[in-house]
């Protein structure tokens, strides 16, 4: 089940807590206008009787009560004597208590509750009072009508936030949809122009990414190329030893054309096995199940093993291979990847250096690093040329040993991967001296 979006989300969050502002900013206002409205007719209440204070003589109002007009205030007036000198009419006909309390009171009389202000003044008692069920439903009434505005409003703000969201999120689907328009052959940047802020980083990790499978792929491409056309050589060569072999005539013609063709068909083994190494040691492949690029490893194991399945080789060359590490130097990364780091290193000294050669292959620390150095008293690589050794395919001279042109290919992949240096220099024998320079366990570098 996938998750919601982010515009769902969104809507489902701001929606309920513009509902919840909204009622609690109704409820607030309703109570304001309830009081503000009391607060009014308690002003009215008092103003009524203040303007009764100053008056002369009250008479009684003309004829009978059914035919004055009658409203919802109740005013009497008490002389010093206790006589009720006046007494207004209202709907209910009702009464006023004849014991007064100055200032504001609620009275109840006959069942129906009144706000009542009295104030004294000129030997007389003046009250004036209201039911309280006319104040509650006049400020009721003005307390609705102060809502209305929200009622109106708040489905105007619920589309304004939904319209806000959507064109919030329009950049976000922009970049969607030009994705999903692209193909595998389509890697070009996505556009960074008018990003939010918060969008940005995003699409600049994601033009990242493109960029490196742009890179890989283009690497891909070019490593199939290569391959391709390097393969073409000796499938040509081993077809027409096999026809060497079908046509000989003796027996002595047959083992000759039996033996090239074998070791043609080694030589393109050979190939066929440093392809696929290089295809493996590439700094964006990962290794198979059982070997891990974040393993400790130990360096001088890995080269000792390296060394003695490389020996028999070099005997048969009348060649001598030495070894020597101090101790033991970790580091992490992958086994079998710098196994064939040094067994590549091992070959293609054996390869350009002429047979009964001398081979020295070390490993020790200096400092934060790893150091494996292989020197040789071979012809060497001249320094011009030292940078497009490691191309894949490149050979130096004609003259060469029978090689794939990929064992420094393979090197410089496998040091790339963990994050380390290799350099061509010089040898103390004379010949080449090949150094890598691999970051040590804890030292801020691992492989990736």
């Amino acid at each position: 089940m996938s998750a919601p979006s982010i515009r769902a989300r969104l809507l489902l969050s701001l929606l309920p807590l513009f509902i919840l502002a909204e009622a609690v900013i109704g409820t607030v206002s309703y109570r304001y206008v309830l009081r503000e409205s009391h607060e009014l007719f308690d002003y009215h209440l008092r103003q009524m009787a203040l303007s009764l204070r100053d008056q002369g003589a009250v008479l009684p109002p003309p004829g009978p009560p059914e035919d004055r007009e009658q409203f919802d205030f109740v005013v009497q007036i008490w002389s010093a004597d206790g006589s009720k000198i006046y007494l207004s009419h209202t709907r209910s006909r009702a009464r006023l208590p004849e014991r007064a309390t100055l200032g504001f009171a609620d009275v109840v009389t006959e069942g129906e509750r009144w706000r009542v202000y009295s104030t004294l003044a000129g030997g007389r008692v003046i009250q004036v009072g209201q039911p309280f069920e006319v104040r509650e439903r006049i400020a009721a009434a003005a307390a609705l009508r102060s809502l209305t505005p929200l009622l109106i409003f708040a489905p105007l703000v619920a589309l304004a936030i939904w319209w806000l969201v959507g064109q919030s999120l329009r950049p976000v689907e922009r970049i969607a949809s030009e994705l999903k328009r692209r193909d595998a052959q389509r890697l070009d940047p996505v556009p960074e122009e008018e990003l939010p802020t918060e969008v940005e980083p995003m699409v600049r990790s994601l033009n990242g990414l493109l960029e490196r499978l742009r890179r890989a792929f283009a690497t891909q491409r070019a490593f199939v190329a290569d391959a391709a056309h390097e393969l073409r050589t000796p499938i040509a060569a081993l077809k027409l030893q096999a026809g060497l072999v079908g046509r000989a005539r003796d027996d002595a013609s047959r083992s000759e054309a039996l033996r090239e063709l074998n070791a043609g068909i080694d030589r393109s083994a050979h190939l066929i096995d440093q392809l696929l190494t290089l295809a493996r040691s590439e700094p964006e492949a990962r290794t198979a199940s059982g070997a891990t690029d974040g393993a400790t490893i130990d360096v001088a194991r890995v080269a000792g093993e390296a060394v003695a399945e490389m020996l028999p080789l070099a005997e048969a060359r009348g060649s001598k291979l030495g070894f020597a590490a101090a101790q033991a130097v970790e580091m992490r990364g992958d086994a079998n990847a710098l196994h064939s780091l040094v067994r590549n290193l091992i070959d293609n000294a054996l390869r350009h250096t002429p047979n009964g050669s001398r081979i020295e292959v070390e490993v020790a620390a200096t400092g934060q690093e790893a150091c494996l150095s292989v020197d040789d008293d071979g012809p060497g690589i001249p320094v011009e040329e030292r940078e497009r050794v490691f191309d894949r395919f490149y050979g130096r001279s004609a003259g060469d040993d029978a090689g794939s042109g990929l064992g420094l290919a393979i090197v410089k992949a496998v040091v790339d991967r963990h994050a380390g240096r290799i350099e061509l220099a010089q040898s103390a024998l004379g010949g080449l001296r090949v150094a890598v320079h691999l970051p040590l366990a804890g030292a801020g570098a691992d492989a990736t």
